[in-house]
């Protein structure tokens, strides 16, 4: 028998080595025994289908390459680039954004190809680009960090990895077939548009270049340089669709070129690219962080630094789907925003003068009406020391602009979506106590960015009638509860910072959502600069963008967006019984969206509400406030189930630079940050047996729900540190002093837990 043992051991080893190089990944992996590989839970291609507007390639967490193919169509399911229902690659972009519905980007563009292709072809459609090719999702894999397709046209293996501002590929060529890359800096989508280019020739294995254009970044200047792993054969350069034969440079409004290699010296290129929005020296000095090629090594630890962060929190459940989504969801979270100044600290501004952040990393996509919701509150709980990095950058676009960025990209401020979100960003911080910035300076920038007298952002009007008036701009009612909201935040700050005049003017601004409130039909309403409702009045009624009172949405939507005062809505409503009828009439009501032009950002309808745009995620969480926090626990585990799934259409609508993620995150666990500002967390229902949140070096905190299952979704009791806990909202000092928040779940409602009403923020 014992022999017998022996050979089974044996045989068993041979075959673990014979098995396709996993087991030499667990032969190295008594580290990760300790430290799981969660990286297998997160699956890249979730939010590239439908409309969730993400991208599968390569990145680390807040990096400044973002390595991915690209499909080469222009159109809104295909922002970033890709989407899951395509077949056709025309190459791979260094920078993309991450489900957003902005069509920029996609710099850059490299392409393998085995043949020698015309690059003086006009370009009308994709069908035109004459280095496109066929893929197979059958032959295509992403995992945190790193990216695989199978270029069936021009059979060629094409594997991409990232470092923090390098982008590495690493292409395979079939046997003695031509090895041929192709650079086209003219390459763009949707309203993108290159103005001014170069590439330049300057040894045998190094080029470089610049791509400047226009488009929702209206100066984005991009430098980069290039390396090859072999030396060049030969090479065509093409200015403007005209090649330049024997050039070693060309300039032009688009350049590409074709580059070509040996193919008898191994069937393998490796290509590394480093960019900077400052200078070509710039991008030469930032490619110093990772010397030589080595893909593997890059690729290696391009995986420990997702696993890092993904390890920031562990959950446990039986249910290996629930984990694909949520450390899906946490890596979603850490693709923005995105790294933006060089490894000197330098970074341009949209005018062109050129910054140096000495003590901070600066960060460019700052989607602020999206993620100051969930997404930067879970950066200011998991990665607290980058917060200040975020609140410097946006003041040195203030300094520049005199007024805080609202959308920043590539250096660009957009100015798009409304109200100024990078209030409740600061505040938050200061409220947490983060540290890093000069808080002075912060709360000078947000109340000059508040009493600024423009009018094309409504804070004008909004100073001189109480709210904005729907005759004198569109999106009102959105813009006016919105101001409210960062009305509240200054004044908060105002209050620790001693400036009692102030606090009392922010505060009573902060009152502005009770101008608009119509207690005939209980909604929020565009009202005239004098005094008059908008009639006709259609509560399903969705115009996108232009002659609307509502942001992407509609008044069943938007009526709900009054984070700083529940309490005084619940009056408005005339109580807490119609308040929570009507909450959860919101949630039933048939979901029948009108109107000829209704925003495409309406989606992961339930009734009214549109999980599938940022606007209504706070609103489950509202029936805690008017004592029913049973009907919170049933609704959030109803969009937890719903809303998410491991397929590439698992999201509902617009990532949006982490939002959506954050959302299930935080929401998964069993709280949320219903308004970051106030130091609170709203509880719902956790749907995993334990999650263990690492706050610091020194401290975890721990949230248990024992019993809990599809079915046991209602909170029966609670305890926080072994004392009894009978409140519907956790501290954010209490998670971030450690401990363990355990709750007993069950089937039905226990309408006695939680239903207490209490203030639940700062005064």
């Amino acid at each position: 028998m014992k022999k017998k043992c022996t050979s089974y051991a044996l045989l068993g080893m041979l075959c673990a080595l014979a098995s396709c190089g996993r087991v030499e990944k667990k032969e190295k992996s008594e580290p990760e025994e300790k430290n799981p590989v969660l990286t297998q839970y997160a699956d890249p291609f979730i939010g590239t289908g439908d409309h969730g507007h993400t991208y599968p390639g390569a990145t680390v967490p807040y990096g400044m390459i973002q390595l991915s193919p690209d499909n080469g169509i222009a159109g809104w399911d295909w922002c970033s680039g890709y989407h899951y229902t395509d077949s056709v690659a025309v190459g791979f972009g260094h920078l993309h954004l991450s489900g957003t519905g902005i069509g920029d980007l996609a710099d850059l563009l490299f392409m393998p190809v085995n043949k020698e292709v015309d690059l003086s072809v006009p370009v009308s459609s994709r069908e035109d680009y004459p280095y496109k090719s066929k893929y197979s999702h059958e032959n295509e894999t992403a995992t945190p960090g790193y990216y695989q397709v199978y270029l069936e046209d021009h059979e060629v293996n094409a594997e991409l990895t990232t470092s923090k501002r390098t982008g590495f590929h690493r292409y395979t060529f079939k046997e003695n077939d031509p090895q041929s890359v192709v650079i086209d800096l003219g390459f763009a989508i949707n309203w993108d548009k290159a103005l001014d280019t170069r590439i330049t020739v300057e040894d045998e294995t190094t080029i470089s270049g610049y791509r400047h254009s226009t488009g929702w970044a209206k100066n984005q200047k991009l430098f980069f340089v290039a390396k090859f792993s072999k030396p060049l054969t030969a090479h065509n350069l093409y200015a403007d669709a005209k090649e330049a034969e024997g050039a070693e440079e060309v300039t032009g409004a688009k350049t590409s070129a074709q580059l070509f290699f040996d193919e008898k010296s191994g069937k393998t290129l490796e290509v590394k690219l480093s960019l900077s929005s400052v200078s070509i020296d710039n991008a030469r000095e930032n490619m110093k962080e990772r010397k030589g090629f080595d893909f593997n090594a890059v690729r290696e630890d391009a995986e420990q630094a997702w696993n890092s962060t993904l390890d920031k929190i562990e959950v446990e459940t039986p249910v290996d789907s629930l984990k694909t989504i949520f450390y899906t969801a946490l890596y979603h979270t850490r693709l923005a925003p995105v790294t933006f100044s060089d490894a000197n600290g330098q970074f341009r501004l949209q005018n062109d003068s050129i910054v140096t952040a000495g003590d901070y990393t600066a960060y460019s996509t700052l989607s602020l009406w999206d993620t100051f919701r969930a997404a930067q509150p879970l950066m200011t709980l998991l990665d607290t020391d980058k917060v200040s990095d975020i609140i410097n950058s946006m003041l040195v676009y203030y300094a520049e602009n005199k007024t805080l960025p609202v959308w920043t990209l590539y250096g660009n401020e957009t100015y798009t979506m409304t109200g100024n979100h990078a209030i409740p960003v600061i505040t938050e911080a200061i409220m947490k106590g983060i540290k890093g910035f000069d808080i002075n300076e912060a709360y000078e920038a947000m109340k000059v960015t508040m009493m600024k007298d423009e009018e094309s952002r409504g804070v004008k009007f909004y100073k001189e009638y109480g709210y904005v008036p729907y005759n004198l701009l569109d999106e009102s009612v959105t813009i006016t509860l919105e101001f409210a909201y960062d009305d509240w935040c200054i004044a908060q700050v105002a209050k620790k910072l001693g400036k009692e005049e102030d606090y009392k003017y922010f505060s009573d601004r902060a009152n502005a959502f009770k101008h608009l409130y119509d207690p005939e039909s209980g909604f929020m309403r565009g009202k005239s600069d004098k005094g008059q409702w908008h009639e006709p009045f259609d509560p399903k009624l969705s115009i996108h963008r232009k002659g609307t009172d509502y942001t992407e949405g509609n008044a069943w939507q938007h009526s709900w967006f009054v984070l700083h005062d529940v309490d005084g809505l619940i009056t408005l409503h005339g109580g807490k019984e119609p308040f929570t009828d009507m909450l959860e009439q919101l949630f039933t009501e048939s979901s029948e969206i009108t109107g000829g032009d209704a925003s495409p950002d309406i989606s992961g309808l339930i009734g009214q509400y549109a999980h599938g745009n940022e606007p209504s995620h706070h609103i489950a969480y509202m029936f805690n406030f008017a004592g029913e926090p049973w009907r919170t626990q049933y609704w959030v585990r109803e969009i937890l189930n719903t809303q998410y799934d491991t397929t590439p259409a698992g999201l509902s609508g617009n990532e949006d630079c982490g939002q959506m993620s954050a959302w299930y995150v935080f929401s998964a666990m069993g709280i949320y940050p219903y308004n970051p500002s106030s130091g609170t967390y709203q509880i719902g229902s956790p749907i995993f047996e334990k999650s263990v949140i690492k706050v610091s070096e020194e401290e975890l905190f721990t949230i248990k729900a024992n019993n809990v299952s599809d079915k046991n979704i209602y909170i029966q009791s609670a305890t926080l540190n072994g004392e009894e806990f009978n409140r519907t909202y956790i501290t954010h000092d209490e998670i971030t002093a450690g401990g363990e928040l355990e709750f007993e779940m069950g089937p039905e409602p226990n309408k006695n837990w939680g239903v207490r009403a209490e203030k639940q923020v700062n005064e």
